[in-house]
């Protein structure tokens, strides 16, 4: 059983920052290929980042390159992933969440999912 479990969302004016925070708990713990999705009101879910489970290889969408960073600890019984988020911006706005993925190649694919986590909300707004 894997359990995923995201933290850090909330208001943010644009141009700001937000680091999201993703936990992986399962017995026994692998390496697992990680991503970072959201979804806007009326939108599909989409993948925005992914990093492999050593943590050397990352993917980003065009739309976050060069704004958000990837990042994961594997160096305690949970493993964390991370997502730094910069100069936010209103279309940034939604449910950010992340997943445990089946490898590593097709990480940004929705359908490549495993186990989710429960989603938290990220607003940017004045």
């Amino acid at each position: 059983q894997v359990h995923v479990g995201e933290s850090g969302g909330g208001l943010v004016q644009p141009g700001g920052s937000l680091a999201l925070s993703c936990t992986i708990a399962a017995q026994p713990l692998k390496y697992y290929a990680v991503g970072w999705f959201r979804q806007a009101p009326g939108k599909e879910r989409e993948g925005v980042s992914c990093i492999s489970g050593g943590g050397v290889n990352t993917q980003y969408a065009d739309s976050v390159k060069g704004r958000f960073t990837i990042s994961r600890d594997n160096a305690n019984a949970n493993h964390t992933v991370y997502l730094q988020m910069e100069t936010l911006r209103p279309g940034d706005t939604a449910v950010y969440y992340c997943a445990v993925m089946k490898d590593y190649a097709r990480c940004l694919d929705v359908d490549n999912s495993a186990f989710w986590g429960r989603g938290t909300l990220v607003t940017v707004s004045s």
